[in-house]
C-alpha cells in the first residue's frame, strides 16, 4: 500500500540515555500491531536495539528506523541513542523527521542529553512534544519534571495529561485534551475510559482551557469562535493544535509507563491526529537558496540520511523521498557525482526486518540496497532534474587518538575498515597526519571511538590499539639574529659550494623594511600549516646570483617544516638574505639549499626561540551540583576560565585550554559530572608554552634524536 503524503508521520525519539526511548518504541509498535509481543532491553529482543553490540551494552548506539500503521496513517519511528558520543545518529535522524518526541525520565527530570537534542530542534525548527516516562518508578516526580521542562524550554511547554497515582501501582492518567481518565489493566494495554473524578475537575479544566487557548491563538477563525462561544469542538481543537504544533507555538506533554505499556496508545493517537505530515512542514531548503515543496506531483527527489554496510548484502541506504513517487526499478541521478543509480528493491524497515514495497511517495522514509556510488548526505533526482537537499550539518569532533600501526598487511585491512566505517559515520574522521607522522581518528568521545574499535576487531578481525596523539606544536622566534654558513664539499671532479649570510626576525603584518638593508625583492607566503614566511632578497653587488634565490628559500622551508627545537613546524618569521659567496664552477642549487638550511638552523637558537601550543575554546554545560568538580578538573589541565553563565537550570562554563591537556577529557568530564555534562571544543589559537614545558619538550626531542 502506498501512503499519501498527508497520511505519513515521521517521528524521531530523542532523550538522555536511560529515559526509555527504546522501550517506548517497542510499546508503540505493539499497540499498532506491528509486533505481536513486546521485547525488552534486558531480554535483548527489542526491535530497535538489534545489533550484537547494542544487546551486549544494553543501550542504543545506532539510530533505528521502524514503522507502524495507525488508522489510515503510516508512522515512521526513528529511535536514537542517548549518549552524545553518538550525536551523528541524532543529527541524521533529525534531518528527516517532522516531529521530535522528547522522552524525559520522571525520576531524573531534564538531563543534559535533552539539552543536546534541544539545540537541534531549535536549529531545524522541528515541531516537538514531550513524554514523561517511567511514571511507575517509586521515585518518579511528574510535577518536578514538568516544571524543569517549562523553566528550561519556556511556557510553550503545556501538559496534555498528568498521572493520578504516579509511583508503584500507577495505572491512571487524566487526559485534559479528551477530558477523560484512562484506567489501565494490570500489565498495561487498552485502558478503560472513565469520568474524571470531581477532585481533579478543576485542574483538568484549567489544563483543557490552556490547550483551547493555544489552539485558538494560531487561527483567526478559531479565535473568533473561541471569543464568541468560549470553547471549540474536538475537530476545531485538533485543527488549531496541529497548526500550533507545526509552528512551534506549543510543546505538548504526555506521560506514560513504557515498561508497563500504559499511555503509549494515546501518544500514537495524538501523533496520528495532531502531528504534522511532511506536507504540513515548510519546504525543504536546497543548496543554492531555493526550496522544495514536499509533494508527490513533482519530479522525484530523494535524500540519503544514513548508510550501513551489512555482510552478504553490501551498502544499505536509508532515505527520505522529498518529492514525487519513487518506484521499484526507477533510475535516478546522483546530484553530487552525476552517476546513475537503479533502485531495484525498495523496503520499509522495522529494525533489522525489511519488507519489500513497490513505491514510496513524497514524505515517506525507506530503505534500498546495493547503490554503487551513493553515500550519506547525497541527493538523487529524476534525470533532467538538478537539485540538492541542504546537507546534514554534523558536529565537529571533540576527541582524537592515534592508531598504533599493526603489521603492513593488517594496516591495509585496518585502513579499509576505517574508510568503510567513516562513510557510514560522518562524525568519524580518519586523518593521515604528515605533520605528526601518525594515523589519527577524530570522534565525538572515548565511547564513540571504543565502539569503532570493537566493530573493527569483531567484524574485520583486525586488532588495533589507541595511543596518545602527538601535539602539533609550532616554533617561532622572538628577537632578531644574524649569521652565516658556508657549505663546501670537494670529492674529486666538480664539488659543491655556497655561502649564505642571513637575518631572521619575528614577522608581523605591516612591519617596516629593515633600515640597514637594501631590499631588492620580497615574497610573503602563507605557509601550508598556518602562519607566514616573509622572504627578502637583499643582495647588493651580485655576491650571490638571483637565480639561487629559490633554492635558498627552499632550504629554509625544509628546515621550517621540521623546526630546530622539537621538529615542529615554524611560522611567522622574516628572513633577509643580505650577503654570501658563490663559485663559478662548484655553486649549484643543492649547495645553496644546504647552506640556507644550516644557516637558519644555527641562528634560530640565537633568536630567542619560542614553542607555541594549540589552544582550544571549551564550552561546558553542567549542573549546579557538579560545577565545582568540573572547574577543579579544568584547573588541573592548565585551563583558563573565561566566564560562567546560567543556561536554564544548567551552568555554562567557558574556558580556554591547551590541546596537550585535553586527551581523554570526555571520559574525565563524564566521571566528574556523573554523566550530567556535555562539552564542545573548537581550535582558538597558538600560544607560547611556559619555559619549563619548552625545556622538557626540547629535552624529549633531543633524546629521541639521539636514540
Amino acid at each position: 500500500m502506498t501512503y499519501h503524503t498527508k497520511n505519513i508521520r515521521n517521528v524521531v525519539l530523542l532523550g538522555h540515555s536511560g529515559s526509555g526511548k527504546t522501550t517506548l518504541s517497542e510499546a508503540m509498535l505493539f499497540e499498532s500491531n506491528a509486533v505481536t509481543r513486546r521485547g525488552t532491553v534486558e531480554d535483548q529482543n527489542t526491535t530497535s536495539d538489534h545489533t550484537n553490540i547494542e544487546k551486549e551494552r544494553g543501550n542504543s548506539i545506532f539510530s533505528t528506523l521502524m514503522n507502524a500503521k495507525w488508522k489510515d496513517s503510516k508512522i515512521n519511528i526513528i529511535d536514537t541513542p542517548g549518549y552524545d558520543d553518538f550525536v551523528g545518529e541524532v543529527a541524521s535522524s533529525m534531518k528527516v523527521a517532522d516531529t521530535a518526541l522528547i522522552v524525559l525520565n520522571a525520576k531524573s527530570g531534564v538531563e543534559v542529553g535533552t539539552e543536546l537534542v534541544w539545540d537541534y530542534i531549535q536549529q531545524l525548527n522541528t515541531p516537538a512534544m514531550f513524554v514523561i516516562n517511567q511514571i511507575d518508578h517509586e521515585k518518579s516526580n511528574f510535577e518536578e519534571t514538568l516544571e524543569q521542562a517549562q523553566n528550561r524550554f519556556g511556557n510553550k511547554v503545556i501538559p496534555v495529561q498528568y498521572p493520578l497515582n504516579q509511583g508503584e501501582g500507577f495505572n491512571k492518567i487524566i487526559d485534559a485534551l479528551r477530558m477523560t481518565m484512562y484506567v489501565f489493566p494490570e500489565g498495561g494495554g487498552k485502558p478503560e475510559k472513565q469520568a474524571i473524578p470531581d477532585s481533579e475537575k478543576d485542574r483538568a479544566d484549567e489544563m483543557h482551557n490552556a490547550l483551547v487557548e493555544a489552539a485558538a491563538e494560531n487561527e483567526d477563525g478559531l479565535m473568533e469562535k473561541y471569543f464568541e462561544e468560549g470553547t471549540l469542538t474536538e475537530e476545531e481543537l485538533a485543527q488549531g493544535l496541529t497548526i500550533a504544533l507545526a509552528n512551534g507555538e506549543i510543546y505538548p506533554v504526555f506521560c506514560c509507563s513504557a515498561t508497563d505499556n500504559m499511555g503509549s496508545g494515546r501518544i500514537m493517537g495524538f501523533i496520528n491526529d495532531i502531528c504534522p505530515s511532511p506536507a504540513d512542514r515548510p519546504a525543504a531548503p536546497l543548496v543554492g537558496g531555493e526550496e522544495l515543496v514536499c509533494s508527490k506531483d513533482g519530479a522525484t527527489t530523494m535524500f540519503i540520511f544514513k548508510t550501513l554496510s551489512e555482510p552478504r548484502v553490501g551498502n544499505v541506504s536509508y532515505f527520505k523521498v522529498y518529492s514525487g513517487i519513487l518506484k521499484e526499478g526507477d533510475e535516478l541521478v546522483n546530484a553530487s557525482n552525476q552517476n546513475s543509480e537503479r533502485f531495484n528493491q525498495l523496503f520499509e524497515a522495522n529494525g533489522k526486518e525489511r519488507a519489500g514495497v513497490k513505491e514510496l511517495a513524497a514524505g515517506d522514509i525507506g530503505v534500498t540496497v546495493k547503490l554503487k556510488n551513493a553515500a550519506t548526505n547525497q541527493t538523487l533526482n529524476t534525470k533532467g532534474t538538478d537539485r540538492q537537499i541542504e546537507p546534514i550539518a554534523f558536529p565537529e569532533s571533540r576527541i582524537r587518538v592515534a592508531v598504533n600501526p599493526p603489521s603492513k598487511n593488517d594496516m591495509e585491512k585496518l585502513m579499509k575498515a576505517l574508510f568503510q566505517i567513516s562513510t557510514e559515520d560522518p562524525t568519524l574522521i580518519v586523518e593521515q597526519s604528515k605533520t605528526l607522522k601518525q594515523t589519527l581518528l577524530h570522534g565525538q568521545g572515548e565511547l564513540h571511538l571504543d565502539i569503532i574499535k570493537y566493530r573493527i576487531e569483531k567484524v574485520n578481525n583486525v586488532s588495533m590499539e589507541f595511543n596518545k596523539p602527538r601535539i602539533p606544536y609550532r616554533e617561532t622566534i622572538t628577537k632578531k639574529a644574524d649569521g652565516s654558513y658556508r657549505h663546501k664539499k670537494q670529492s674529486g671532479g666538480s664539488g659543491q659550494f655556497g655561502e649564505v649570510h642571513m637575518r631572521i626576525e619575528p614577522y608581523y603584518e605591516g612591519m617596516p623594511n629593515p633600515s640597514d638593508l637594501t631590499v631588492r625583492n620580497t615574497e610573503i607566503s602563507d605557509l601550508p600549516w598556518g602562519g607566514k614566511l616573509a622572504f627578502y632578497w637583499c643582495i647588493v653587488g651580485g655576491s650571490i646570483d638571483a637565480k639561487y634565490a629559490n633554492a635558498i628559500k627552499k632550504g629554509i622551508m625544509q628546515k621550517m617544516e621540521e623546526g630546530p627545537l622539537t621538529g615542529s613546524q615554524c611560522q611567522d618569521i622574516r628572513v633577509c638574505i643580505y650577503d654570501g659567496k658563490m663559485h663559478a664552477v662548484d655553486s649549484n642549487d643543492m649547495a645553496f639549499m644546504i647552506a640556507a638550511s644550516q644557516c637558519f638552523k644555527n641562528i634560530f637558537q640565537d633568536a630567542k626561540p619560542q614553542i607555541l601550543e594549540p589552544m582550544y575554546d571549551l564550552e561546558i554545560l553542567c549542573s549546579d551540583e557538579t560545577m565545582g568538580d568540573v572547574m577543579g578538573d579544568l584547573q588541573t589541565r592548565r585551563a583558563i576560565i573565561q566566564g560562567m553563565e546560567g543556561d536554564g537550570h544548567y551552568q555554562k562554563i567557558l574556558a580556554k585550554a591547551p590541546l596537550a591537556e585535553l586527551y581523554k577529557y570526555s571520559s574525565s568530564l563524564r566521571s566528574v559530572s556523573q554523566g550530567r555534562a556535555k562539552f564542545t571544543q573548537r581550535f582558538s589559537e597558538f600560544q607560547p608554552v611556559g619555559m619549563n614545558i619548552q625545556q622538557e619538550l626540547q629535552k624529549q626531542y633531543a633524546n629521541k634524536s639521539e636514540g
